[in-house]
């Protein structure tokens, strides 16, 4: 089944620091805009747009972290309003700021997660199986969190949030700050849940790992979602340079604020 996201918005109050640090005396910043679009199984959707665009906080309300202030999303046809819990079953996030406790091993924490979501020991030990086997966790399962890698922490991360074999997955930035073996890997996987019939979608600001992984991709600029069109239809609009789309809707973003 779909991801549908239909004409979500979202605003934040925003603190005096924030206005002082934004340039601007408006009390309330609208995050996202009335934004839609649809991420189909077997397919990696990307989401694209400079920091503060809204792309994180499009994934926390996909990922029922926080509420719409108007519009919906239906996850395989249930709501992030109204059946959050089913919403919960469904998905897989993993996100740079949801941080794993350092005093705790990998294998702890996958079993610890894998209750919290309803897990069977004998099933979970399966799925440890196979996910520790793919990220190469196995050697590490009983190292505290605070002693490994950050290549292993987010590999760890990864697989925990994989624990339920969940049939949607979103990723906010999986390789930001790995080295070029990891990220490899990490985008390799992605590779394999899109061959799984998996929906996945896929938040980064490296536009080749965008060109190479997805079928479709939107962009987000302040807040608006500028582009959502297949991978297809976008490089050949942009004559193939993604970069150049990327920056030209950003420059015409710039100049239609100072008109």
């Amino acid at each position: 089944m779909n991801l549908e996201v239909n004409n979500i918005s979202k605003t934040f109050r925003l603190s005096r620091k924030q206005q002082k640090l934004n340039g601007t005396k408006e009390k309330r910043k609208t995050a996202v805009d009335e934004i839609s679009f649809t991420a189909f199984p077997g397919e990696i959707y990307g989401l694209l747009g400079p920091n503060g665009a809204g792309k994180t906080t499009t994934l926390r309300i996909i990922s029922t972290l926080i509420k719409p202030d108007s519009g919906d999303v239906l996850v395989g046809g249930s709501s992030v309003k109204d059946a959050s819990y089913e919403v919960r079953k469904k998905i897989g996030f993993l996100t740079s700021e949801l941080k794993l406790e350092d005093h705790f091993t990998p294998s702890y924490l996958f079993k610890y997660f894998g209750r919290l979501h309803g897990l069977e020991d004998e099933l979970i030990e399966e799925r440890k199986d196979i996910l520790f086997e793919r990220f190469g966790i196995h050697p590490f399962q009983e190292v505290k969190v605070g002693d490994l890698s950050t290549g292993m922490k987010q590999k760890t991360s990864i697989a925990i949030s994989l624990v339920h074999n969940p049939d949607f997955i979103i990723f906010d930035e999986p390789t930001n700050g790995l080295d070029v073996l990891t990220a490899r890997s990490v985008t390799d996987y992605l590779l394999e849940l899109k061959e799984q019939q998996k929906t996945v979608i896929l938040s980064t600001h490296i536009l080749s790992v965008v060109e190479k992984l997805c079928d479709r991709v939107g962009i987000i600029i302040n807040g608006k979602l500028k582009v959502s069109d297949t991978m297809d239809n976008v490089m050949k609009e942009s004559n193939n340079s993604l970069e150049d789309l990327f920056f030209d809707l950003i420059e015409e973003e710039e100049l239609g604020g100072k008109e």
